[in-house]
């Protein structure tokens, strides 16, 4: 008898195993299927808000419309672009504004960070302090810096003028106006970083500092051999991003100098924004981000590829 109920227990046996194997199935896929539709929501952002403007600037920017009627013109609006002394007086524009807003940019927060990170009682408030500027909405402090810089009544010129020092055009000089940009710029954003930074100081092991101390090392020697070692992935990958950020540069020159004086601050989105609002000439302004699309995934991959091979070696 028990040899005749023993294949009858093992297929229930089997049956069971199969139906908790398949009930966990379902409840895994039930909890896939809430992960998968949380996921979705940010998938369709991006696809209607970044790829698919994306593509459809590149295939506008092989296209001409002439009387409502649009055709493919192929790399006309490349050359149309290339051939245009504006577009590469903007390109030295963006470069020069680049290079000096990292040197403040890329340098400024670090330093505000390690003085922020001595304080032990008023990190808050600083932190507070330091990132305001960023909180604000970008066009009304960079309004403000215009009231500031006005040449006439500004409060920069008042102060000069108080100290009988001769005051300055700020805005309305070839020589002022994009360290000015880069002032109010730097000002604006150096919050972000400042905060990035702290964070990873304050995850460095304080045995680190205790040991440079030991062997007699001051601040500026804990700092080279301790702080920078320590956050040198945080400071690459952030000079990576500010790099992108300063060469999109677009608020600034628009509300401030209008791409002036004498086109001194037209940048390439500035310039952009000319070919597809001023001049109405979309199918060329797509082209040209195109143009910097192609430049910032270039450098953004010979810069990754650099950091890769640094840190093999």
């Amino acid at each position: 008898m028990a040899h005749v109920m023993a294949p009858e227990r093992v297929r229930e046996g089997t049956a069971a195993g199969r139906a908790r194997a398949w009930k966990e199935l379902r409840r895994a896929a039930a909890r896939n299927a809430r992960a998968h539709a949380f996921l979705l929501g940010a998938l369709v952002c991006f696809a209607l808000f970044t790829w698919y403007p994306m593509v459809r600037e590149i295939i506008m920017s092989f296209q001409r419309v002439h009387r409502s009627q649009t055709s493919w013109s192929g790399l006309a609006n490349y050359r149309q672009i290339l051939n245009d002394p504006e577009f590469w007086s903007a390109w030295r524009n963006t470069l020069k504004f680049s290079a000096i807003a990292l040197v403040f940019g890329f340098a400024l927060p670090f330093i505000a960070a390690v003085i922020i990170n001595e304080f032990r009682h008023a990190q808050s408030y600083f932190r507070v302090l330091v990132y305001l500027p960023v909180m604000l909405p970008p066009v009304a402090g960079i309004l403000l810096f215009r009231y500031f810089m006005d040449p006439g009544y500004g409060l920069f010129n008042q102060a000069l003028h108080f100290l009988h020092l001769p005051t300055s055009q700020w805005l309305a000089s070839k020589s002022t106006s994009m360290p000015s940009l880069v002032f109010v710029s730097t000002w604006g954003n150096m919050g972000t970083a400042t905060l990035i930074y702290l964070a990873a100081l304050q995850g460095i092991p304080g045995d680190l500092y205790e040991a440079a101390e030991l062997d007699g090392c001051n601040v500026l020697q804990r700092i080279r051999h301790v702080t920078i070692p320590q956050t040198r992935l945080i400071m690459s990958l952030l000079l990576m991003l500010q790099i992108v950020a300063t060469m999109q540069m677009f608020t600034e020159s628009y509300v401030l100098t209008g791409g002036g004086p004498e086109g001194s601050t037209t940048t390439v989105v500035y310039l952009l924004y000319n070919y597809a609002f001023n001049y109405n000439k979309f199918n060329t302004a797509a082209a040209l981000g195109v143009i910097m699309l192609l430049v910032l995934a270039c450098f953004s991959a010979v810069y990754i590829w650099l950091e890769r091979r640094g840190g093999e070696d």
